[in-house]
């Protein structure tokens, strides 16, 4: 844990001090592995060094906004549609040559964003916590009232992990069973708390991306188990952009390219457990998850989850549910 914050602060403030004109800064909410990843990729297949500015999506689109005026950054990476698409007045619409490697359904119009990885919502298991109960293999069996307090998920409010996990499951499930699932759940403020809470034991299910649940799994955690739902999950597309008026120029679009390209997504699978945008990549040859042809996935409308943010919030806000925590 000290080593990760001591890493963040040392990117940040080889930010803060300033690349060289030329050279492209990212905002990023990823973790320093993945940034690190990207970094020797950009710099091997492009040439360029990248400085760093890392935070939650939010805060660094927000950011980016105040700056509109004499941008500091140089690309955004990476977030939801439903969480960029109220900030497409400081993005760049840029079509990448690397999109010629995309299925047409993950990219948006004008290509205002670039989708940089797949997610796949997962149920994470602790199985050490099940205290005899059967392991869960469908969202209906969380709506159970046995497991009250034993399932946590990300606030949606402030994180789009959350927000993208909570809409999917108002339309994949129909009324009395999301209402009761939601009953179920305790809410947290942080997005990484929720696979942590769930290794640690604190909680038994944990609902997150795939991504989140694998990096335990691969650790080593015999006890923690991921669950694709029988009726079927979702998959929110993660995406890059260009930040309106990139001091960098070429070199931002440049960054783009690279950070799409087929070298930094199998870079990002086998360190973060990213599942690429791409369709030339082959994710079981690097790491032991499932293609993802052979899970079954409910399509979403990430245009609607956008228009509709504030009125679906204010419904999930009127919920009952067991609890919250930090």
């Amino acid at each position: 844990m000290m080593k990760l914050a001591a890493t963040t602060m040392l990117l940040a403030g080889f930010a803060a001090a300033g690349a060289a004109a030329a050279d492209p800064v990212i905002y990023t909410t990823n973790p320093v592995p993945a940034v690190e990843a990207v970094q020797a990729v950009i710099k091997e297949k492009a040439g360029l060094t990248t400085g760093i500015i890392t935070g939650g999506s939010g805060v660094l689109l927000r950011r980016i906004e105040a700056e509109k005026a004499t941008p500091q950054g140089d690309v955004f990476w990476s977030s939801s549609a439903n969480t960029m698409g109220a900030f497409k007045d400081v993005l760049e619409p840029y079509t990448s040559p690397e999109l010629a490697a995309m299925p047409a359904d993950l990219r948006v119009p004008e290509d205002y964003f670039q989708p940089a990885n797949v997610h796949v919502v997962t149920v994470m298991v602790n199985t050490d916590q099940l205290n005899g109960s059967a392991a869960p293999g469908d969202w209906k069996d969380l709506a159970d009232p046995s497991w009250k307090g034993r399932i946590v998920l990300p606030d949606p409010a402030n994180s789009s992990t959350g927000y993208t996990i909570v809409w999917g499951l108002s339309k994949l499930l129909d009324e009395a069973t999301y209402k009761a699932l939601v009953a179920n759940l305790v809410v947290s403020s942080s997005s990484s708390a929720v696979p942590k809470g769930v290794a640690m034991g604190e909680y038994t299910v944990g609902i997150t991306f795939e991504t989140n649940s694998y990096s335990y799994v691969d650790g080593g955690q015999t006890e923690i188990s991921i669950v694709y739902p029988s009726s079927g999950t979702f998959t929110t597309p993660e995406f890059a952009a260009l930040v309106k008026g990139a001091p960098a120029g070429d070199n931002a679009k440049k960054t783009i390219d690279t950070l799409l390209s087929k070298e930094a997504q199998i870079e990002l699978l086998k360190v973060a457990f990213r599942r690429p945008s791409r369709t030339d990549i082959q994710v079981s040859d690097f790491v032991k998850l499932p293609e993802l042809a052979s899970i079954k996935v409910f399509k979403i409308d990430e245009e609607e989850a956008a228009r509709s943010r504030d009125t679906f919030l204010a419904e999930w806000a009127a919920l009952p549910k067991a609890g919250s925590s930090k």
